[in-house]
């Protein structure tokens, strides 16, 4: 296994890695809207956080020899599901190669942001 870390991406803030590399395959965390040079949730929107979420992810997957080109299976977690059809419009920009998908409804999520994606990829590591 090789863990994954970038500094172009939220660090890890508990007992996990931003992502592993095992057998050819990238499993991420769950990425959340922190920007990683503040260390904090800037948008209050579902556009504005899932698009840095995207950006969280894309730096994630490119250090770990991946893109969103090579995702499998994503599962994405709104705290709200009338933010579906926006989330949807942020993530179907990144996601062209349509991946299996999970959608569902939470009650919160950490730092009380709007969305949660973590993805199955490729690896070329």
């Amino acid at each position: 296994m090789i863990k994954i870390h970038t500094e172009k991406a939220p660090a890890a803030v508990g007992p996990y890695s931003q992502a592993i590399v095992s057998n050819g395959m990238v499993y991420t965390s769950g990425q959340i809207a922190i920007d990683p040079v503040t260390n904090t949730v800037e948008a209050d929107d579902i556009a504005g956080q899932t698009e840095q979420i995207m950006k969280n992810l894309g730096e994630i997957l490119k250090t770990a020899g991946s893109s969103f080109s090579k995702a499998v299976k994503t599962t994405c977690y709104l705290a709200d599901m009338n933010d579906f059809a926006a989330f949807n419009e942020i993530y179907g920009k990144y996601f062209t190669s349509l991946p299996a998908r999970s959608c569902v409804a939470v009650k919160t999520l950490p730092k009380n942001v709007l969305a949660e994606v973590e993805v199955i990829a490729e690896s070329s590591l």
